[in-house]
Protein backbone atom coordinates (compact mmCIF):
# COMPACT_ATOMS: atom_id res chain seq x y z
CA UNK A 1 0.00 0.00 0.00
CA UNK A 2 1.45 3.40 -0.58
CA UNK A 3 0.78 6.64 0.81
CA UNK A 4 2.51 8.86 -1.21
CA UNK A 5 4.75 10.15 1.53
CA UNK A 6 7.68 11.10 -0.91
CA UNK A 7 5.25 12.73 -3.69
CA UNK A 8 7.32 15.49 -5.46
CA UNK A 9 10.61 14.21 -3.17
CA UNK A 10 13.92 13.94 -5.09
CA UNK A 11 16.91 11.76 -3.95
CA UNK A 12 20.10 9.75 -4.39
CA UNK A 13 20.91 5.74 -3.23
CA UNK A 14 23.92 4.71 -2.95
CA UNK A 15 24.70 1.20 -2.44
CA UNK A 16 22.27 -0.84 -4.18
CA UNK A 17 23.71 -3.75 -5.42
CA UNK A 18 21.14 -6.78 -6.07
CA UNK A 19 17.63 -7.58 -4.70
CA UNK A 20 19.10 -8.83 -1.75
CA UNK A 21 20.68 -5.39 -0.76
CA UNK A 22 18.27 -3.49 2.02
CA UNK A 23 19.80 -0.16 -0.48
CA UNK A 24 17.46 -1.84 -3.22
CA UNK A 25 14.25 -2.61 -0.63
CA UNK A 26 14.53 1.18 0.14
CA UNK A 27 14.69 2.14 -3.94
CA UNK A 28 11.86 0.00 -4.74
CA UNK A 29 9.92 1.60 -1.47
CA UNK A 30 10.85 5.14 -2.05
CA UNK A 31 9.74 4.69 -5.90
CA UNK A 32 6.29 3.11 -4.73
CA UNK A 33 5.70 6.12 -2.61
CA UNK A 34 6.17 8.87 -5.13
CA UNK A 35 9.74 9.83 -5.18
CA UNK A 36 12.24 10.34 -8.43
CA UNK A 37 15.87 9.79 -7.62
CA UNK A 38 19.36 8.30 -8.79
CA UNK A 39 20.96 5.39 -7.89
CA UNK A 40 25.03 5.02 -7.79
CA UNK A 41 27.76 2.53 -6.83
CA UNK A 42 31.47 1.77 -8.12
CA UNK A 43 31.76 0.80 -11.26
CA UNK A 44 33.08 -2.84 -10.38
CA UNK A 45 29.65 -3.08 -7.90
CA UNK A 46 27.59 -2.20 -11.23
CA UNK A 47 29.50 -4.77 -13.41
CA UNK A 48 28.67 -8.01 -10.85
CA UNK A 49 25.46 -6.91 -9.33
CA UNK A 50 21.74 -6.53 -10.76
CA UNK A 51 21.21 -2.64 -10.70
CA UNK A 52 20.23 -2.26 -14.06
CA UNK A 53 17.37 -4.31 -13.48
CA UNK A 54 16.28 -1.95 -10.41
CA UNK A 55 17.30 1.21 -12.38
CA UNK A 56 14.68 0.25 -15.11
CA UNK A 57 12.23 -0.70 -12.31
CA UNK A 58 12.42 2.65 -10.65
CA UNK A 59 13.08 4.60 -13.92
CA UNK A 60 16.24 6.02 -11.81
CA UNK A 61 19.54 6.96 -13.79
CA UNK A 62 22.27 5.36 -13.09
CA UNK A 63 25.36 7.31 -11.64
CA UNK A 64 28.46 5.42 -11.20
CA UNK A 65 31.11 6.28 -8.53
CA UNK A 66 33.36 5.59 -5.82
CA UNK A 67 31.94 6.89 -2.74
CA UNK A 68 35.74 7.54 -1.32
CA UNK A 69 36.50 9.97 -4.83
CA UNK A 70 35.72 13.55 -3.95
CA UNK A 71 35.64 15.01 -7.52
CA UNK A 72 33.18 11.31 -8.11
CA UNK A 73 30.50 12.23 -5.71
CA UNK A 74 30.47 15.67 -6.59
CA UNK A 75 29.49 14.49 -10.54
CA UNK A 76 27.26 12.49 -8.52
CA UNK A 77 25.58 15.41 -6.94
CA UNK A 78 25.35 17.89 -9.89
CA UNK A 79 24.41 15.12 -12.29
CA UNK A 80 21.92 14.19 -10.23
CA UNK A 81 20.33 17.91 -9.84
CA UNK A 82 20.36 17.84 -13.76
CA UNK A 83 18.96 14.27 -14.44
CA UNK A 84 16.30 15.61 -11.40
CA UNK A 85 15.68 19.41 -12.32
CA UNK A 86 16.29 20.54 -8.75
CA UNK A 87 18.21 20.00 -5.94
CA UNK A 88 17.45 16.70 -3.36
CA UNK A 89 15.48 16.18 -0.64
CA UNK A 90 16.74 12.89 0.58
CA UNK A 91 20.08 10.83 0.65
CA UNK A 92 21.00 7.18 1.29
CA UNK A 93 24.33 5.95 2.53
CA UNK A 94 24.70 2.15 2.84
CA UNK A 95 27.79 1.19 1.95
CA UNK A 96 30.19 -1.02 4.30
CA UNK A 97 33.14 -3.25 3.08
CA UNK A 98 36.13 -4.91 5.12
CA UNK A 99 39.10 -6.67 3.69
CA UNK A 100 39.71 -7.88 7.48
CA UNK A 101 36.21 -9.77 7.71
CA UNK A 102 36.39 -11.35 4.31
CA UNK A 103 39.43 -12.48 5.40
CA UNK A 104 38.78 -14.01 8.80
CA UNK A 105 41.67 -11.63 10.60
CA UNK A 106 41.09 -11.54 14.20
CA UNK A 107 40.87 -7.97 15.87
CA UNK A 108 44.02 -8.19 17.21
CA UNK A 109 45.96 -9.17 13.70
CA UNK A 110 44.53 -6.54 11.20
CA UNK A 111 46.18 -5.65 8.30
CA UNK A 112 46.11 -1.82 8.55
CA UNK A 113 46.03 -1.61 5.18
CA UNK A 114 42.78 -3.17 5.07
CA UNK A 115 41.76 -0.98 8.38
CA UNK A 116 42.23 2.03 6.55
CA UNK A 117 40.31 0.97 3.63
CA UNK A 118 37.59 -0.51 5.98
CA UNK A 119 37.29 2.84 7.90
CA UNK A 120 37.28 4.99 4.34
CA UNK A 121 34.94 2.90 2.51
CA UNK A 122 32.53 1.95 5.12
CA UNK A 123 32.40 5.16 7.51
CA UNK A 124 34.24 8.44 5.81
CA UNK A 125 32.48 8.15 3.06
CA UNK A 126 29.87 9.30 4.49
CA UNK A 127 32.02 12.57 5.84
CA UNK A 128 32.68 13.17 2.18
CA UNK A 129 29.63 12.53 0.44
CA UNK A 130 27.92 15.05 2.66
CA UNK A 131 30.47 17.76 3.10
CA UNK A 132 30.31 17.54 -0.68
CA UNK A 133 26.44 17.91 -0.69
CA UNK A 134 26.76 20.91 1.74
CA UNK A 135 29.68 22.54 -0.41
CA UNK A 136 27.55 22.60 -3.13
CA UNK A 137 24.16 23.38 -1.41
CA UNK A 138 22.86 20.02 -3.21
CA UNK A 139 19.91 19.63 -0.95
CA UNK A 140 17.07 21.27 -0.32
CA UNK A 141 16.15 22.73 2.99
CA UNK A 142 14.20 20.35 5.96
CA UNK A 143 15.84 17.69 3.53
CA UNK A 144 17.39 14.02 5.13
CA UNK A 145 20.05 12.08 5.43
CA UNK A 146 20.00 8.11 6.32
CA UNK A 147 23.06 5.63 6.67
CA UNK A 148 22.38 2.35 7.76
CA UNK A 149 24.27 1.60 10.71
CA UNK A 150 24.48 -1.96 13.47
CA UNK A 151 24.70 -2.57 17.03
CA UNK A 152 28.46 -3.67 16.76
CA UNK A 153 29.35 0.32 16.67
CA UNK A 154 28.16 -0.12 20.41
CA UNK A 155 28.41 -3.74 21.64
CA UNK A 156 31.39 -6.27 21.02
CA UNK A 157 30.36 -9.18 18.08
CA UNK A 158 32.21 -11.62 17.60
CA UNK A 159 33.69 -11.21 14.24
CA UNK A 160 32.27 -8.28 13.22
CA UNK A 161 35.99 -7.08 13.97
CA UNK A 162 36.78 -3.55 11.90
CA UNK A 163 33.49 -2.71 10.85
CA UNK A 164 32.54 -2.13 14.31
CA UNK A 165 34.71 0.72 14.47
CA UNK A 166 33.39 1.83 11.36
CA UNK A 167 29.74 2.37 12.56
CA UNK A 168 30.86 4.27 15.59
CA UNK A 169 32.55 6.21 13.27
CA UNK A 170 29.50 6.47 11.08
CA UNK A 171 27.25 7.42 13.61
CA UNK A 172 29.72 10.03 15.20
CA UNK A 173 29.65 11.51 11.53
CA UNK A 174 25.87 11.58 11.84
CA UNK A 175 26.10 13.52 15.03
CA UNK A 176 28.56 15.87 14.17
CA UNK A 177 27.33 16.85 10.88
CA UNK A 178 23.91 16.82 11.79
CA UNK A 179 24.38 19.86 14.44
CA UNK A 180 25.96 21.59 11.52
CA UNK A 181 23.80 20.86 8.61
CA UNK A 182 20.59 21.31 11.09
CA UNK A 183 21.13 24.17 12.22
CA UNK A 184 22.63 26.12 8.73
CA UNK A 185 19.79 24.11 6.07
CA UNK A 186 17.27 22.09 8.46
CA UNK A 187 18.97 19.07 7.07
CA UNK A 188 18.36 16.00 9.29
CA UNK A 189 20.98 13.11 9.31
CA UNK A 190 20.27 10.17 10.99
CA UNK A 191 21.72 6.67 11.03
CA UNK A 192 19.85 3.37 11.29
CA UNK A 193 20.90 0.56 13.50
CA UNK A 194 19.09 -2.48 11.40
CA UNK A 195 19.06 -6.40 12.93
CA UNK A 196 21.63 -8.43 10.64
CA UNK A 197 20.12 -9.38 7.58
CA UNK A 198 21.27 -11.60 4.57
CA UNK A 199 22.06 -9.30 2.39
CA UNK A 200 24.89 -10.70 -0.56
CA UNK A 201 27.78 -8.89 1.68
CA UNK A 202 26.39 -10.15 5.05
CA UNK A 203 25.73 -13.85 3.81
CA UNK A 204 29.05 -14.07 2.83
CA UNK A 205 30.25 -13.63 6.87
CA UNK A 206 31.23 -16.77 8.80
CA UNK A 207 28.87 -17.42 11.25
CA UNK A 208 25.89 -14.98 9.67
CA UNK A 209 23.12 -17.60 10.38
CA UNK A 210 23.76 -18.73 14.09
CA UNK A 211 23.89 -14.63 14.64
CA UNK A 212 20.27 -14.39 12.94
CA UNK A 213 18.98 -17.17 14.81
CA UNK A 214 20.38 -15.83 18.17
CA UNK A 215 18.79 -12.05 17.21
CA UNK A 216 15.71 -13.85 16.48
CA UNK A 217 15.60 -15.67 19.69
CA UNK A 218 16.42 -12.89 21.56
CA UNK A 219 14.28 -10.27 19.80
CA UNK A 220 10.91 -9.72 21.13
CA UNK A 221 9.29 -8.51 17.65
CA UNK A 222 12.07 -10.59 16.19
CA UNK A 223 14.55 -9.81 13.26
CA UNK A 224 13.42 -6.68 11.16
CA UNK A 225 13.56 -7.86 7.89
CA UNK A 226 15.44 -5.63 4.78
CA UNK A 227 11.77 -4.86 3.86
CA UNK A 228 10.72 -3.43 6.85
CA UNK A 229 13.82 -1.35 6.95
CA UNK A 230 12.95 0.27 4.14
CA UNK A 231 9.69 1.09 5.29
CA UNK A 232 11.24 2.70 8.67
CA UNK A 233 13.99 4.78 6.42
CA UNK A 234 10.89 5.96 4.18
CA UNK A 235 8.83 7.68 7.51
CA UNK A 236 12.66 9.39 7.79
CA UNK A 237 13.19 10.35 4.24
CA UNK A 238 9.46 11.64 4.85
CA UNK A 239 8.36 15.20 6.45
CA UNK A 240 6.86 13.34 8.95
CA UNK A 241 10.34 13.22 10.76
CA UNK A 242 11.18 16.93 10.34
CA UNK A 243 12.58 17.23 14.02
CA UNK A 244 14.25 14.04 14.13
CA UNK A 245 18.36 14.55 13.77
CA UNK A 246 21.39 13.44 15.55
CA UNK A 247 19.94 10.19 16.34
CA UNK A 248 20.59 6.25 15.97
CA UNK A 249 17.92 4.35 15.65
CA UNK A 250 17.64 0.51 16.92
CA UNK A 251 15.35 -0.82 14.08
CA UNK A 252 16.13 -4.57 15.53
CA UNK A 253 12.62 -5.77 16.48
CA UNK A 254 13.70 -4.97 20.36
CA UNK A 255 17.17 -7.08 20.53
CA UNK A 256 18.73 -3.85 21.55
CA UNK A 257 16.96 -3.75 24.48
CA UNK A 258 17.26 -7.02 25.79
CA UNK A 259 19.51 -9.29 28.30
CA UNK A 260 18.34 -12.78 28.00
CA UNK A 261 15.02 -14.08 26.60
CA UNK A 262 13.19 -16.90 27.34
CA UNK A 263 13.63 -18.56 23.92
CA UNK A 264 17.25 -17.80 24.04
CA UNK A 265 17.70 -19.47 28.14
CA UNK A 266 15.95 -22.74 26.83
CA UNK A 267 18.21 -23.33 23.65
CA UNK A 268 20.91 -22.62 25.84
CA UNK A 269 20.02 -24.77 28.23
CA UNK A 270 19.25 -27.49 25.77
CA UNK A 271 22.99 -26.90 24.24
CA UNK A 272 23.94 -27.58 28.26
CA UNK A 273 22.34 -31.15 28.25
CA UNK A 274 23.96 -32.43 25.28
CA UNK A 275 27.27 -32.17 26.56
Amino acid sequence: MSYNLLKGKKGIIFGALDEKSIAWNIALKAYEEGAVFTLSNTPLALRFGTVTELSEKCRAEIIPADATNVNELENVFLRSIEVMGGKIDFLLHSIGMSMNVRKSREYDDLDYNFYSKTMDISAMSFHKMIQVAKKLDAINDWGSIVALSYIAAQRTLYRYNDMADAKAMLESIARSFGYIYGREKNVRINTISQSPTRTTAGSGVKGIDALIDFTERMSPLGNATAQECADFCIVLFSDLSRKITMQNIFHDGGFSGMGMSLKAMTQYKKSLEDE
